[in-house]
């Protein structure tokens, strides 16, 4: 696997941040406070990734999973004795949230269950078309894929596996989960699809839900086309967060580093900077100890439970904008963000972002409740 290499900027040592921080805070007590709620979020959950099923009930096109292999890279395990011990060694390791994709976990609700029963922190990633029960499962924080918007959706993603293909499956989604606070579209932006952005999240404004922006593009040159394609994403984007601030939680500085792969100190993201690897696998090390932060004893498994994934999306590190992979670079990037007050509050203002996806997270802190407060 080519994995491109960036030069980063080094940030700060931990001394000068310890004392920039320090110094930021002396005459700001209400800035400790969030920070103290944010550190403490960030104690209390130590995340995996879990593939639980090879199968899923459509076929998105461009789906990094089954065009990766990913559902013949290992044999599925459905035994449920050895899913419950799975979750409950991971338990027992320490790990307090997962977030379950596939596949398809709606199709597989009884290997959905053991970690629902064992750890305190459960999302999910689904498609839309089955809904989530909320018996037995009320805790549990739900991200609904969503490509493009308007019926560009149902052209990329409305596919059943025997290559037949349907309309409305947003629309089913909305159906699902009307009023439903567990709830957060993952919505993949492009440039195609700039005429349904706003439409769409109306949409989902109007049923009670919340969304948050992905963005999906090929990162490897800098041709001038795809610069002014990105501007003109990137204009969209932020024009309709402004329009409908408590639907869209993704911060606006969060949106442009997704958009643009670039953080304000001149950081570029990729794998060289990726927080998000199963750290553990021998292929990471030199990664790991390059002296950019990664996040501690993350891991992604395989649907046999035991096989560790390269990282938390498909491995293809020249070509990936996941959303979550760039929240987390942010997240851990706390001290590029030291040089002034109003900096160290955008930098708390994009990690009670991240947090407020997800339900299990917004009963933690009122700062991760789901209707914020104006930014």
């Amino acid at each position: 696997m080519a994995i491109p290499v960036l030069i980063t900027p080094r940030p700060p040592s931990r001394a000068e941040a310890k004392a920039r921080l320090r110094g930021l805070l002396a005459d700001r007590p209400d800035l400790a406070a969030r920070l103290k709620a944010l550190r403490g979020m960030g104690v209390r959950v130590r995340g995996c990734e879990v593939h639980l099923t090879t199968a899923c009930n459509i076929r998105c096109k461009g789906c990094w999973y089954f065009e990766g292999g990913f559902d013949t890279a290992v044999k599925e395990v459905s035994d449920p004795g050895r899913i419950r011990a799975f979750a409950e060694k991971l338990a027992a390791d320490g790990v307090t949230q997962a977030t379950l994709i596939g596949g398809e976990p709606t199709i597989v609700l009884d290997r959905v269950r053991p970690f629902v029963e064992t750890l305190p922190y459960i999302t999910l990633s689904t498609n839309g078309l089955r809904p989530l029960p909320r018996d037995g499962f009320e805790n549990v924080a739900v991200g609904i894929s969503l490509f493009g918007g308007g019926p560009l959706d149902d052209a990329l993603r409305a596919h059943r596996p025997n290559g037949s293909s349907f309309t409305g499956l947003f629309e089913k989604a909305l159906g699902h989960y009307r009023e439903d606070p567990r709830v957060t579209f993952v919505f993949a932006l492009s440039e195609e699809g700039l005429p349904y952005v706003e439409p769409t999240v109306r949409a989902i404004r109007d049923n009670g839900n919340q969304v948050t922006f992905n963005f999906y593009s090929e990162h490897g040159s800098d041709h001038p086309l795809r610069i002014e394609n990105e501007k003109r994403i990137l204009a969209e984007a932020l024009r309709v967060k402004e329009l409908y601030p408590d639907t869209v939680v993704s911060h606006p500085y969060f949106i442009e580093a997704l958009i643009t792969g670039r953080g304000h100190w001149g950081g570029r993201f990729g794998y060289d900077v990726c927080p998000s690897i199963s750290v553990e696998m021998p292929e990471h090390e030199q990664r790991v100890n390059n002296g950019n932060p990664v996040l501690d004893g993350f891991a992604v498994y395989g649907a046999d439970y035991e096989t560790l994934q390269f990282c938390c999306t498909s491995g293809d590190c020249g070509g990936c904008r996941d959303s979550q992979a760039v929240y987390s670079w942010l997240m851990v990037g706390l001290n590029w963000f030291l040089d002034s007050e109003q900096r160290l509050e955008t930098w708390m203002d994009l990690a009670e972002s991240y947090w407020r996806q997800w339900y299990w997270a917004q009963h933690q802190s009122p700062n991760f409740s789901r209707r914020p407060r104006a930014l």
